[in-house]
């Protein structure tokens, strides 16, 4: 039964997206952690706040807020 071998089933090649361990916080290397949540869902409360600024007084004019919201995020695990 000729052939090509047989390769271990963890060399394979993965899909974008479809790593088991993505989510997690701490990576294999133990050194960089990973946000646990999607940017989109990640601190609403300064997310709100630099949202209604924007559409009431303009980009300009909340750059607090702005920052606020990147520091949140950044705390999060977000590279912003």
């Amino acid at each position: 039964m000729g052939g090509l071998p047989l390769q271990d089933a963890s060399s394979t090649l993965a899909l974008p997206g479809s790593q088991p361990n993505q989510g997690l916080e701490v990576t294999k290397s133990g050194t960089e952690s990973k946000p646990k949540k999607k940017i989109c869902c990640a601190c609403p409360e300064t997310k709100k706040l630099r949202d209604e600024c924007i559409v009431e007084h303009g980009e300009e004019a909340c750059a607090k807020w702005i920052e606020a919201h990147r520091k949140c995020l950044r705390a999060e695990g977000f590279n912003v």
